[in-house]
């Protein structure tokens, strides 16, 4: 894994949505988090939603108050998109206000050089942004017909934990964020970063990834 020097803190933007999958947005969030604590000034993290107002997370379990709106957000070096369950995934992408608003702003940020990183069913929530588009993809294992048939123009991968294709980064289910993260950070800050972060969780993580 090649250690890229660190040049500029980087705003790393955590969409968040109603119905939000928790583990999916504070899996890949606690591992920046911690890599900025390694090494200050690496990352600024924030949330960002459609307004300011507060979302529920899956099953109401809590409210969360994002950080920014999609008008005063930062320009973001990487966006980070939770999944939720593929019922209201579903609802998202056929919402015409959710891809007007949202989606766009994804699409705006991707087309002027930001990285997406989408985990599990987040991936599913890009269909007809083009962003997929002529890319290897990958989401939770029981949604990967639904994202071929969604997406005829990728090339959707199976039985993978995450994917790297430079601006595009996805990952297959829930857990599978934290891995792809921490692969991310090993590129930004080093591998030492990494196995910093790997003791400071506990974490038994897998090793099945793929770069392409």
């Amino acid at each position: 894994m090649k250690h890229v020097q660190n040049s500029k803190t980087m705003n790393v933007a955590f969409l968040v949505y109603d119905q939000v999958e928790v583990l999916d947005l504070n899996g890949p969030l606690d591992v920046f988090v911690k890599a900025n604590v390694i090494q200050p000034n690496s990352y600024y993290c924030f949330t960002v939603g459609k307004i300011k107002e507060a979302i529920y997370t899956e099953a109401n379990t809590m409210a969360v108050i994002p950080t920014y709106d999609l008008q005063t957000c930062p320009k973001p070096d990487i966006i980070v998109i939770p999944g939720a369950n593929p019922d209201h995934i579903m609802k998202y992408i056929q919402d015409k206000y959710f891809r007007e608003t949202v989606l766009k702003w994804i699409k705006n940020q991707y087309d002027t050089g930001t990285v997406v990183f989408t985990v599990c069913t987040g991936s599913m929530l890009l269909s007809g942004t083009g962003i997929l588009a002529g890319h290897n993809i990958t989401t939770h294992s029981m949604l990967l017909d639904v994202l071929e048939q969604h997406n005829p123009e990728a090339n959707v991968i199976r039985n993978v934990r995450y994917i790297d294709q430079e601006q595009l980064i996805t990952t297959a289910g829930i857990t599978a964020g934290i891995d792809a993260a921490l692969y991310l950070i090993g590129k930004h800050l080093g591998q030492e970063t990494v196995d910093t972060i790997v003791k400071l969780f506990e974490y038994q993580n897998s090793k099945a990834d793929v770069s392409m």
